[in-house]
């Protein structure tokens, strides 16, 4: 059965739950939400996130075979009028099972493709945990950069841990597709 990447709207919202719930079980280190934080939201939180039309100010594209749900990543945008040219990538996640099959590189493309069609969008930003050295090359290959570090920016009981700042250009990657485009 073929692989398909579609935005998730509200009926994806008890498969997404249960995904992203894995997701901080697992990988706790990588997630600024604990488990228990999550776990607590009534469904009707989960199924908002999922929030259809082009109003919505998160948005999440899953990769789906069937009915299961391989994969998910989001982005949340701000109506604010000085910041509205930023968005921000929240949730990427592949499961165990489906890495290293390029999925999470997928997911990636779709949201950058998808964000270059909004106009007033100019740059995504994102965090990742110092140390995950993977998250940090899969980002980089998507072309994102380090533009900074923040210490103690998640508690983990007594230990903290730094994040690291990402961002996109996503104005170059127009430019760059336009320039492509004209030859």
């Amino acid at each position: 059965m073929a692989m398909n990447i579609q935005r998730l709207g509200p009926t994806w919202a008890p498969a997404y739950r249960q995904l992203m719930l894995d997701a901080y079980a697992r990988h706790p280190e990588a997630f600024t939400s604990s488990p228990d934080e999550r776990a607590a939201l009534p469904l009707d939180w989960w199924e908002r996130r999922l929030r259809e039309g082009d109003q919505a100010q998160e948005r999440v594209w899953g990769l789906t075979q069937g009915t299961d749900l391989l994969g998910v990543v989001g982005l949340s945008c701000t109506m604010r009028e000085k910041v509205r040219h930023k968005a921000t990538l929240f949730g990427l996640y592949v499961p165990d099972q489906h890495r290293r099959l390029g999925l999470a590189m997928r997911l990636l493309e779709e949201l950058l493709a998808q964000a270059a069609l909004q106009a007033e969008l100019r740059v995504i930003q994102l965090t990742v945990t110092q140390g995950n050295h993977a998250a940090l090359a899969l980002y980089e290959r998507a072309g994102f950069t380090v533009f900074g570090n923040e210490p103690l920016a998640v508690a983990m009981g007594n230990t903290f841990l730094a994040k690291l700042h990402l961002w996109y250009d996503l104005e170059n990657s127009r430019r760059a597709s336009r320039s492509l485009t004209a030859r």
